[in-house]
């Protein structure tokens, strides 16, 4: 008996606790308390029963078109943050009970728009409801919203702009520096003039000038003389007619070529300076082997043409002024030649080298030019002789000194 009244008792006091306290699984949120989180938007849950509030959808797709729509910065979304549905269309409120929104409902009425939505065109307010369109409306919801959600009248913020503009700049520094290290790779598979330009030991290594100056220096004085160059294998006239049309029908176009020009006159260069074979400098240059051949034997009769026409002996005063100190005591030396023979296949035999060889004259001024070349004869000849075919005793006179190896 007495264990029935104890029990009575404290159940008695649970029930008067459970009605003074609220249990934690309780709700203790006051629905006349809620207030919309969209910024120039006044409605409370106070004194208002017509207007109801919607909680942020869980749903990641959902909730970034509501953020986005919302349009209200650093918003952290709490159990309490709603938006009440004035600012959703009539159709996506159903009414009846307690209020609710349909599936996959967005708000796109704001103070922004003037709480309304561009109006639908003709055809779309008669045309008949199909049944398929009701079966598509599902799978055409994120379609939906994007559009619902547009705004013709939204302007991107200013912090938005300038992260797109670094975003931009970023990448076209980017861009500008992939650019010059793809030239520099094309430039270092490429072997032209242009590869070795900064070296000058480069240049004196592949062309025997002094730099890359000097090279730069003659070819401003060929230059103006190359549109005359006959290319081996075409016949003269024909080659120059129709590069002369080609010119006159457009004078920025060339006519087509293996390797720029100056790259020609390069590969000539090194031709004589490495004694390179054809086939190797085909590799080198990326040319056929044949096209290499065809430059050489073109550019030999082009500057030998050109340069042969050119007078090289040096007048005694100008070999006065240039005269080295070391050559103090033979003031006056006019030039030091010596004979030189080149292997050649020919019927000139020579007993002294045993082999086929061409002989000729070279004479060199006291300060190092080149101011004498004869031209060539079978290697036979004796130098007695050589030099008095050569040509060189026309250009003496009784007060010139002429130094012999």
């Amino acid at each position: 008996m007495f264990k029935l009244i104890f029990f009575k008792y404290l159940h008695v006091i649970e029930r008067k606790m459970s009605s003074s306290k609220p249990s934690k699984y309780q709700k203790r949120d006051n629905p006349n308390s809620s207030f919309c989180c969209v910024p120039k938007c006044a409605v409370s849950g106070k004194f208002n029963s017509t207007v109801s509030f919607h909680h942020i959808p869980k749903d990641e797709t959902l909730r970034k078109i509501w953020m986005r729509n919302v349009r209200r910065e650093n918003l952290v979304v709490k159990r309490t943050t709603t938006v009440c549905s004035r600012h959703f269309v009539s159709t996506d409120v159903i009414q009846g009970g307690r209020r609710r929104l349909r599936e996959g409902a967005v708000p796109v009425l704001f103070a922004w728009n003037d709480y309304s939505l561009p109006a639908a065109s003709v055809w779309e307010r008669r045309r008949p409801r199909l049944e398929e369109d009701e079966g598509t409306e599902k799978e055409n919801m994120d379609v939906e919203l994007l559009l619902q959600c547009h705004d013709y009248d939204a302007k991107p913020e200013a912090s938005a702009l300038d992260i797109a503009y670094e975003k931009i700049e970023a990448q076209q520094l980017l861009i500008e520096e992939l650019q010059q290290r793809l030239e520099e790779v094309t430039l270092k598979q490429s072997f032209g003039l242009e590869r070795f330009s900064a070296s000058d030991d480069d240049i004196i290594f592949y062309t025997r000038f002094a730099s890359y100056r000097h090279l730069q220096a003659f070819w401003r004085q060929i230059e103006p003389a190359t549109s005359k160059i006959v290319r081996v294998g075409t016949h003269p006239s024909t080659s120059s007619t129709t590069e002369a049309a080609v010119k006159a029908a457009d004078p920025s176009r060339q006519t087509s070529r293996c390797l720029p020009l100056i790259d020609e006159l390069f590969l000539f260069l090194v031709y004589l300076s490495l004694g390179l074979k054809e086939k190797d400098l085909g590799d080198r240059f990326n040319v056929h082997q044949t096209a290499v051949s065809r430059i050489i034997k073109s550019w030999v009769r082009f500057l030998y043409t050109l340069l042969g026409a050119v007078r090289i002996w040096t007048s005694p005063e100008d070999i006065r002024a240039t005269m080295p100190s070391v050559f103090s005591k033979y003031s006056d030396t006019q030039v030091i030649i010596d004979h030189t023979e080149l292997r050649c296949q020919s019927e000139t035999f020579s007993q002294c080298k045993s082999h086929t060889t061409m002989k000729g004259t070279i004479g060199v001024s006291p300060h190092g030019a080149v101011t004498f070349i004869s031209s060539l004869y079978p290697g036979s000849v004796s130098d007695k002789e050589l030099f008095r075919q050569s040509g060189i005793i026309p250009l003496l006179d009784k007060d010139m000194a002429v130094m012999v190896d």
